[in-house]
């Protein structure tokens, strides 16, 4: 259905500012929607820093290393 929509907003738009501000009127969020109270604005990331990327390569080093007999 919203690929019909952007091909509508392409064929009708006369620029390309017109064609951006169609395109940001159909991903906008409905009129009167309100996010939940309380609920987070962006999750915490789960991955690991470069520190602990790091830290783990090295252990992993040491212990290749150690099982090589080096």
């Amino acid at each position: 259905m919203l690929n019909a929509a952007e091909a509508q907003i392409e064929a009708g738009a006369k620029d390309d500012s017109e064609r951006a501000r169609r395109r940001a009127e159909l991903y906008a969020p409905p009129k009167g929607y309100r996010p939940r109270a309380g609920a987070a604005g962006r999750p915490r990331p789960a991955g690991m820093s470069v520190a602990d990327a790091q830290a783990l390569m090295a252990a992993m080093a040491s212990e290749d290393a150690r099982l090589m007999g080096r």
